[in-house]
């Protein structure tokens, strides 16, 4: 990471979540407005059919107890959902009060009940008998916290390996903290071992423990390990380049330590280069440039990310394709460009880039990160699993091609955009398809 810019703003003041909490009037006030609809919209549009019209009617009678255990029921990690979750494009969305009026604010709705559990412990807690089953979930992200929780929750006897050194995948290392603060991913792991969940971090799958140890003593295997790397792009220079997951983890676990330039390109136009963008803005860049090759109708960040990034002074070239890395020194000094035109639609299904020649042109800079989403994970062909366009492919059941080998998150999502909440509903679902098929097996020898 280059040159750090003058009159740095401390992190944890620039970085800090973007909305307050809502106070006890606030919530009190929000909660009333809501027409606690039959067959309501909003729990239709939200992916783990939280009942929002209940948990909203249960802070309107000052139930905050109960309004937080009605978002556990279908949700474990509410807290991380409430922060991350696109609202705007779900549940809020979805709210009949959205058409003429201003839609009921049920994301800070269930932040505050989540906040209200955190504050007075009011976790869930595991109220069946144990099993005698044994499950390995394989990355302690969203997806395979939520799985391991609810099959904690079951009875089942889980142990989650992770190779980091904390668990809670992106939303510990690669979620803004302006979104997600890393102590509320934290806690929610912690809750997870409340229910009696192991976690053994610092082991990578595939090196510090094999498939066939984990086969030989578990009796399910869930892999839950996101995806992978950001891909290169395969210019000269590259080398100097900033990863944005990184990136975005140093804001995070390394705080005033993290260096910034004065002039920064962000290579990319996802949520994620919305977040490196940010970060380069709120800690002290002078200019920051968002470079996309396509335009703002194709762009794969939401709507309302963009328009922040807007608002917080973050600048948008679009049509242009980076060729070269500037470097002096060993240190970015620039990108030279391509203008670009589109074309016919590509396999993604939108239209493809088409490079002007003899356009080239030079963005200064004296940081550029690259953040232009990441790699399929390596799993599925390590392992010999079958696969649906690079991703490992799941039945109904997430069953992978290998018996008793089941897949959740990211690195199953061949189709459809990848979020927090969707990895959420895998890992609750998974949980109740493996749960159904450990009753109707024999328990193994080595267990009796």
């Amino acid at each position: 990471m280059e040159r750090e810019s003058s009159a740095r703003p401390e992190t944890g003041k620039a970085l800090a979540e973007q909305l307050p909490p809502l106070t006890a009037h606030e919530a009190a006030v929000e909660a009333d407005r809501c027409l606690y609809c039959f067959d309501a919209p909003c729990t239709h549009a939200c992916p783990t059919h939280i009942d929002i019209p209940r948990f909203i009617k249960k802070i309107a009678s000052r139930n905050l107890r109960g309004s937080a255990e009605t978002i556990f029921a279908s949700n474990l990690l509410g807290a991380t959902c409430a922060r991350v979750c696109p609202v705007q494009e779900l549940c809020e969305g979805a709210c009949v009060l959205g058409a003429e009026h201003k839609p009921i604010s049920i994301g800070r709705l269930q932040r505050y009940s989540m906040d209200y559990a955190r504050e007075n412990k009011r976790y869930p807690v595991v109220e069946a008998a144990p099993t005698g089953r044994s499950i390995a979930v394989i990355g302690a992200g969203p997806a395979g916290l939520s799985c391991a929780g609810e099959l904690a929750k079951l009875g089942h006897a889980v142990t989650v390996f992770e190779k980091r050194t904390l668990p809670g995948g992106l939303s510990t290392y690669g979620i803004i903290a302006l979104r997600e603060p890393v102590e509320i991913a934290l806690e929610e792991a912690a809750m997870i071992e409340r229910l009696g969940v192991q976690f053994r971090t610092g082991i990578e799958f595939g090196k510090g423990v094999s498939l066939a140890t984990l086969q030989k003593d578990f009796d399910s295997v869930v892999l839950s390990a996101g995806l992978g790397r950001t891909p290169q792009l395969g210019i000269e220079g590259e080398e100097v380049l900033v990863d944005g997951l990184e990136f975005i983890e140093a804001s995070k676990i390394s705080g005033d330590s993290l260096k910034v330039g004065r002039h920064v390109i962000v290579i990319g136009a996802g949520n994620t280069a919305v977040d490196c963008a940010t970060i380069a803005r709120r800690l002290g860049a002078e200019r920051v440039t968002m470079v996309y090759r396509r335009t703002e109708q194709e762009m794969t960040c939401y709507r309302h990310e963009y328009e922040f990034a807007l608002h917080e002074g973050i600048e948008f070239r679009f049509l242009t394709q980076p060729s070269r890395v500037l470097v002096k020194a060993g240190l970015a000094v620039g990108i030279e460009c391509l203008r670009v035109e589109l074309g016919s639609p590509d396999p993604s299904g939108r239209p493809a880039p088409i490079l002007v020649s003899d356009s080239e042109f030079v963005l200064e800079a004296d940081q550029i990160v690259k953040a232009i989403g990441q790699n399929k994970n390596s799993l599925a062909s390590l392992l010999g699993l079958e696969t649906r366009k690079g991703f490992i492919a799941v039945n109904s059941s997430y069953q992978t091609s290998i018996s008793n080998i089941y897949a959740i998150g990211d690195c199953i999502r061949s189709s459809g955009a990848a979020s927090t909440v969707m990895a959420v509903q895998d890992g609750k679902l998974a949980a109740a398809a493996i749960h159904q098929q450990l009753a109707q097996s024999p328990l193994p020898a080595r267990m009796e």
